[in-house]
C-alpha cells in the first residue's frame, strides 16, 4: 500500500498524538500502595481524614482507630496517624523521629460546669470535682485554665469517668461538678444540664492542635513520601469541601464514632478545621513540654530540641499539587 506525502504527515501526527496521550493514561493507571492511616475515630476532629481517605482509597482501606502509638509500636502498623500535640510530645521522648506534618483542626476547648454546684466563675471551681482524661490535651487544658484563675490541679478534685459517654449523665446526676474534655462530650454535658450549665472558654489560653503525624523514616522513603503528600492534598481538598457543606462529613464522623448526627452537628462549631499548619506550633510544644516534664518527672527539652518534631515541607509539597476542582 502506498501512502502519499500528505497521508504520511497525517499518520505521523496521529501516532505522535497517541503516544503523547498514552503517557498520562499510563501514569493514571500506575498502581499505588495505600497508606495505613490511623486516627482517633471517636473524635470530631477526624472528619477531614475520613473524607480524604474515602475519596483517595474508594476500595479501602479505611481509617483505623489509633494514634501516634500506632506509628511507633512494636508492630509499627501505621504510616500516618492523628493525635493532639500532647501525644506527639509524650511519645517523642523515646522516639524523636516522630514528625508533625499538618494541623488538621484547632479544637476550641471549654470547661462545662453546674451552676447548682455553686459555680459561677472560674474561682468557684476550687474544691470541686472536675472530670478529664489524664495525660491528654484535655488534662493540659484544665491545668492552663486553673492557672489562669490562680489555681493548680491540687486545688480541685480531678476525676476520671470512663467510658467518656458517661460524662453527660455523671454531671446531670451531680456525681461530678464540671468537665474539661473534647467534643462531642462537652456539648453533650451542656445539653444534659440545660439551664444549669455554665461554660468557661479556653479562648486565648489554649486550643488543642490536632495534627497528622508520621516518622522521619517514612518521609525518607520516596514512594511513601509521595503517597503521604497525595494524602495531604486529599485532606486539603476534603477540608475545603467540608467547610462549604459539612453534612457529609458529619455523617461519616457519626458513623465512625457511634454518635447521632445531631450530636456531631451541635458540637461542630467548637472546631476550626484548617488543614494547614498552626503558626504557633513550636510555642505550644515548648510551653506544654514544661508541664509534661513535671508529670513525667524528667527535664524539659529546649525549643531547639523540639523544633525537629515539626516538618512543614510535606504540606508545602502538597500545596504545590493541583487541587480537586
Amino acid at each position: 500500500m502506498t501512502i502519499g506525502r500528505s497521508g504520511l504527515l497525517v499518520t505521523t501526527l496521529f501516532l505522535a498524538g497517541c503516544a503523547t496521550m498514552s503517557k498520562p493514561d499510563r501514569a493514571a493507571r500506575t498502581p499505588i500502595t495505600p497508606l495505613a492511616v490511623y486516627g482517633a475515630t471517636m473524635t470530631v476532629e477526624i472528619a477531614p481524614v475520613l473524607l480524604a481517605v474515602r475519596d483517595l482509597y474508594p476500595d479501602g482501606p479505611v481509617v483505623r482507630n489509633g494514634g501516634v502509638l500506632s506509628l511507633i509500636g512494636t508492630q509499627n502498623v501505621a504510616d500516618v496517624a492523628t493525635n493532639a500535640e500532647t501525644q506527639a510530645l509524650r511519645q517523642s521522648v523515646r522516639r524523636p523521629d516522630i514528625r508533625i506534618i499538618m494541623t488538621l483542626v484547632e479544637g476550641h476547648y471549654r470547661i462545662v460546669a453546674r451552676r447548682s454546684a455553686g459555680i459561677a466563675t472560674m474561682a468557684d471551681l476550687r474544691g470541686k470535682r472536675i472530670a478529664t482524661l489524664r495525660a491528654t490535651s484535655a488534662d493540659y487544658f484544665l491545668a492552663r485554665m486553673l492557672e489562669s484563675a490562680g489555681m493548680t490541679v491540687s486545688d480541685v478534685s480531678v476525676v476520671q469517668v470512663m467510658p467518656l459517654e458517661k460524662l453527660a449523665s455523671a454531671i446531670a446526676n451531680h456525681e461530678i461538678d464540671a468537665v474539661a474534655i473534647w467534643e462531642p462530650f462537652s456539648e453533650n454535658a451542656v445539653r444534659a444540664l440545660g439551664d444549669d450549665a455554665v461554660e468557661f472558654s479556653g479562648k486565648g489560653i489554649y486550643s488543642e492542635l490536632f495534627n497528622l503525624n508520621t516518622t522521619a523514616g517514612a518521609l525518607a522513603d520516596p514512594a511513601k513520601r509521595r503517597e503521604i503528600v497525595r494524602l495531604l492534598r486529599a485532606i486539603i481538598d476534603a477540608n475545603e469541601a467540608m467547610n462549604r457543606n459539612p453534612v457529609d462529613a458529619q455523617a461519616l464522623v457519626a458513623k465512625s464514632g457511634g454518635y447521632t448526627v445531631e450530636e456531631i452537628a451541635h458540637s461542630w462549631r467548637h472546631h476550626g478545621f484548617t488543614a494547614a499548619f498552626a503558626a504557633n506550633m513550636l510555642d505550644v510544644l515548648a510551653d506544654e513540654e514544661i508541664w509534661l516534664a513535671v508529670q513525667e518527672k524528667r527535664q524539659p527539652r529546649s525549643r531547639e530540641q523540639l523544633a525537629p518534631l515539626i516538618d512543614r515541607s510535606v504540606l508545602e509539597e502538597a500545596l504545590a499539587l493541583p487541587g480537586r476542582r
